[in-house]
């Protein structure tokens, strides 16, 4: 087996200081050091970070003039790497996590050295007791955080791409800047025939938030889910898959605020270009529903 050559890469918006330097610090503890790190200043300026942190690798800092989201700032660093084309996986954990062991990107390095199909490695996220909320396992149902295995897709704040597999179905979709962007790469990336593993003896420690902390929560998760089956599945499933949403929606969502946001971005996702259709094939639709989520749920 060869060692692949690992990179970190962080994007921030410059109001995490201190836990973007606990981040650093932790993965400049790391047994095994990234050979380069990429920060992101995500439409911020971002402080000299080799004047207070020694990281191991090479580091590079960007600074973009707007905020692009988090797909279109994690793009951005994916870019400076295959730039450099010296890099075989890419490591991205949000700037709030930390790696609380040491030989994270050790084991990151051995999973893709066993298995050269392997795509996608998601981490478990969990907050400082060690609890994981039910929205970091991905596995439909009430499913246990320890259980490993190979999913239908990945957790956003902590995961591992191969290089090799972005470059053959692409980047982040910029265009959703928040929410389900997970589900579209993972969607492009089993249709091309490579696996996603949930690993979480890889720990990533993040503390325990809610995605409607964000203002444009509502309006954007429906957009998006919207501009996703639009691009991904088969003709016959669309209906089915944003049905089955519309009656999610309106039973967990208690605020009223929140479902007319919804519904706004439901009907802008019908009305606004969803960007490329590549509906993924039959057999990946069946290849998903094996691996235990359908995806119209």
């Amino acid at each position: 087996m060869v060692e692949p050559r690992i990179a970190v890469s962080v994007v921030t918006m410059g109001n995490r200081p201190a836990e973007v330097d606990a981040l650093l610090e932790s993965v400049a503890k790391q047994d095994l050091a990234p050979a380069r790190v990429v920060i992101v200043g995500n439409g911020c300026r971002l402080p000299e970070f080799g004047d207070r942190l020694s990281l191991p690798g090479e580091v590079t800092v960007i600074e973009t003039e707007e905020n692009l989201g988090c797909p279109g700032g994690r793009n951005v660093a994916l870019a400076r790497l295959r730039e450099f084309g010296d890099v075989d996986i890419v490591v991205e954990l949000d700037d709030d996590g930390l790696l609380v062991d040491a030989d994270v990107l050790r084991r990151v390095g051995e999973l893709f050295a066993g298995d050269p199909r392997l795509g996608i490695v998601g981490f478990r996220i969990a907050d400082e007791n060690g609890e994981t909320q039910r929205r970091h396992v991905p596995r439909a149902g009430d499913a246990d955080p320890l259980r490993g295995g190979y999913v239908t897709g990945f957790l956003g704040g902590g995961h591992a791409f191969r290089m090799a597999m972005l470059a053959e179905i692409g980047d982040w979709p910029a265009e959703f800047f928040f929410a389900h962007e997970e589900t579209d790469l993972a969607w492009r990336a089993v249709d091309a025939g490579w696996k996603i593993l949930y690993a979480p003896e890889l720990l990533l420690q993040h503390p325990k938030t809610s995605p409607a902390r964000h203002a444009i929560y509502y309006r954007v998760t429906a957009r998006n889910r919207v501009w996703l089956v639009r691009r991904r599945l088969p003709l016959p499933l669309i209906p089915v898959h944003l049905g089955v949403w519309v009656a999610v929606t309106l039973l967990r969502t208690r605020s009223a605020g929140g479902l007319r946001a919804w519904f706004g971005g439901f009907a802008e996702g019908l009305r606004e270009p969803a960007g490329e259709r590549r509906p993924m094939r039959w057999r990946t639709v069946w290849r998903l529903t094996r691996l235990g989520r359908p995806p119209v749920i």
